[in-house]
Parts: C-alpha cells; sequence; structure tokens
C-alpha cells in the first residue's frame, strides 16, 4: 500500500524550482530572529528551502532571498555553512 506514497515537494527559494524535501536544505528563522541551517526540517519557526547545490547558494546570496524570505538578517557564516554542507554530499 506504501509504495506511491507521496513525496513531500518543497520550492527552492532561490529557483523557484519544486524538488523532494530530501534534495533540499531547510533554513529556519526561530521567533527570536535567530536564523540557522536545519538539517531535520523539523525546528519550529519560518523556513525558507533551498536546493543543495553550490550554484544555487551563491545565487541566493547575491540575490539576497534568504533574508527577503526569513525577513532577517542572514549572516555571511551561513552561507559559508550551507556551501560546506553540499560540498559534503
Amino acid at each position: 500500500m506504501g509504495v506511491n506514497k507521496k513525496i513531500p515537494l518543497r520550492k527552492c527559494v532561490a529557483t523557484g524550482e519544486m524538488k523532494p524535501k530530501k534534495e533540499m536544505i531547510r533554513i529556519v528563522r526561530s521567533k527570536e530572529g535567530e536564523v540557522s541551517i536545519d538539517p531535520t526540517g523539523k525546528k519550529s519557526g519560518r523556513g525558507a528551502y533551498l536546493s543543495k547545490d553550490k550554484d544555487v547558494i551563491l545565487l541566493a546570496k547575491k540575490k539576497n532571498t534568504l533574508a527577503n524570505q526569513l525577513q532577517a538578517k542572514i549572516d555571511e557564516s551561513l552561507y559559508d555553512e550551507l556551501i560546506s554542507l553540499v560540498e559534503k554530499e
């Protein structure tokens, strides 16, 4: 019965593409305004998804997409962290 389980899709905030959730990284802003990477996808707060792709991350950085989506200041180090995350995979 569980064969055609629907794959949860999420929209990449940088490219606008819909992709399976597991191909994305979730970045979340807490109520306190703290922005962090959410590898489990379970943290509460406002989330934004990015494709696990270095070019997409750099595009988001250039366009300031995350800051706009999460209405928070994004620290430079967050992008470095995202890039090192996708390069490990």
